[in-house]
């Protein structure tokens, strides 16, 4: 941390951060250059590739392994799978999920949050869905579904 404080210092001391030098570079005068902040902006994607999946590992496939989350997970889990599988590899970002259900806003992440510690201890950080990032997801925000196969389970454990 230190280190960084320093060079830190270092380079304001030296003209190479201040406000001026920046305005000189940005200015088109002299030794000017276009400053880039490497974003580029990326096609949107809306299939439910794992393509800017995020950590796409940890997506459950096997069904019993799927039923059992679904058994020992909390009513409200419960629900938020249903409302998954009622559109399968379909990613949603959570507002749209939480209207569907007839959810209040924020909910999907407390949720997911209560979930967490279910996950983790039983599950080894797996889950019976899948996450897209938002710098990947069609929306720009996170988005969840579930695939086909996963939707079936779950449909399937409805029934019982």
């Amino acid at each position: 941390m230190l280190g960084v404080l320093v060079l830190q210092s270092c380079s304001l001391s030296r003209g190479n951060g201040s406000a001026e030098s920046i305005r000189r570079r940005t200015a088109g005068g002299p030794g000017s250059r276009p400053i880039t902040l490497g974003w580029h902006p990326m096609a949107a994607t809306t299939s439910s590739s794992t393509l800017g999946e995020c950590v796409p590992e940890n997506a459950m496939s096997d069904p019993g392994e799927i039923a059992r989350f679904y058994d020992r997970c909390s009513d409200l889990m419960r629900e938020l799978l249903d409302g998954l599988a009622a559109a399968p590899d379909r990613p949603r970002p959570f507002p749209e999920i939480e209207d569907a259900i007839g959810w209040p806003r924020r909910r999907i992440a407390s949720v997911l949050g209560g979930v967490c510690h279910l996950r983790r201890m039983e599950f080894d950080g797996r889950r019976p869905y899948h996450f897209h990032d938002p710098r990947h997801a069609a929306s720009r925000r996170w988005e969840i579904w579930m695939d086909d196969a996963q939707a079936r389970t779950v449909l399937a454990e409805q029934k019982i």
